[in-house]
């Protein structure tokens, strides 16, 4: 397999689709050994499964590579942005550039998660254009279907694979934003709350009641109370002072969900580490580090955010 080079006048991100390990660790063992040769900081987050092998056959040059489980750190694709790979990039803002191998979407990614992590890929572009990076996204070509590889080629720039690399004639990550920017289906019979400044504290004992019911331990429970009043507050504050609260269970997952009349006009809104002095701004930054999944949809009549947390 043909290793991925790494311009230095831009940010690179192309996707390698593998097929098997022998292909995976001849996709991205050179990656990483060009990168800590040109002493440009490396991180690994890719699934556990693949950990480990990346790890032992780098051996002692394992040291200098910072390795995260996308599992666990990307389990919601909006934390991947602030706290995987902007994070990274921040931390040796120094460098003359950084190198990223980040797998967000893998065989076992849900229905309900696949969006936002097809959103997340086509944000990345948005996100580093112009900072000296190169992020490589593993697929597995055997494991997942011919449309999440399409969608794959939609988000990249380039693709590498067992022939060589080639540049996407399929690249158009503003249309898939436009996409997967869809209306969500309707729950079944679910009463909402109108929510203004005068029932926020009703909106939260609203969560918290249902969070219990639902089975979620205290902590859990208070995190979905803080994320329904971040919700509702953003709804109070943005979008002409109401909003309406739905809560339920499906698929086991509790939803929390709150639509109002705003738009939202920034496409990495959440996706980015608040300033610690920031006082304002940061509802949906704090709703992704709470929730184990958030998607939105917004138009021109309104934004739905949709908070899901997985339950026992």
């Amino acid at each position: 397999m043909e290793p991925v080079s790494s311009r230095e006048d831009r940010f690179g991100h192309p996707a390698l689709f593998y097929r098997g390990l022998d292909e995976y660790l001849a996709g991205t063992l050179p990656f990483v050994h060009d990168g800590l040769a040109a002493g440009e900081p490396v991180a690994v987050a890719v699934p556990a499964a693949r950990l480990e092998p990346l790890r032992g056959e780098l051996g002692s040059a394992a040291e200098r590579v910072q390795f995260l489980d996308m599992g666990e750190a990307g389990r919601n694709p909006g934390r991947i942005l602030p706290g995987v790979l902007l994070a990274f990039a921040e931390e040796h803002a120094g460098a003359a550039r950084v190198r990223i191998i980040g797998e967000p979407i893998w065989a076992g990614r849900s229905a309900v998660e696949y969006p936002a992590c097809v959103q997340h890929e086509a944000l990345i572009n948005l996100a580093f254009a112009g900072r000296p990076a190169t992020i490589l996204c593993p697929y597995d070509a055997v494991g997942l279907s011919a449309e999440v590889l399409a969608d794959a080629e939609a988000t990249h720039p380039v693709v590498v694979d067992a022939r060589g690399s080639r540049v996407s004639a399929a690249y158009a990550a503003d249309r898939v934003l436009a996409e997967f920017n869809r209306p969500f289906p309707e729950p079944e019979q679910h009463r909402p709350l109108l929510v203004d400044a005068t029932v926020l504290a009703r909106a939260r004992r609203l969560a918290e009641a249902a969070a219990i019911d639902a089975g979620l331990d205290e902590d859990r429970v208070a995190d979905v109370e803080m994320v329904a009043n971040e919700l509702v507050t953003n709804s109070v504050e943005h979008a002409g002072g109401t909003g309406a609260l739905r809560i339920w269970t499906e698929d086991a997952l509790l939803v929390v969900e709150v639509r109002d009349s705003g738009q939202l006009l920034d496409p990495l809104v959440g996706r980015r580490r608040p300033d610690p002095l920031q006082r304002r701004g940061r509802g949906l930054f704090v709703v992704n580090q709470l929730a184990d999944l958030v998607r939105l949809h917004t138009a021109v009549d309104g934004t739905t955010v949709r908070a899901y947390f997985r339950l026992p």
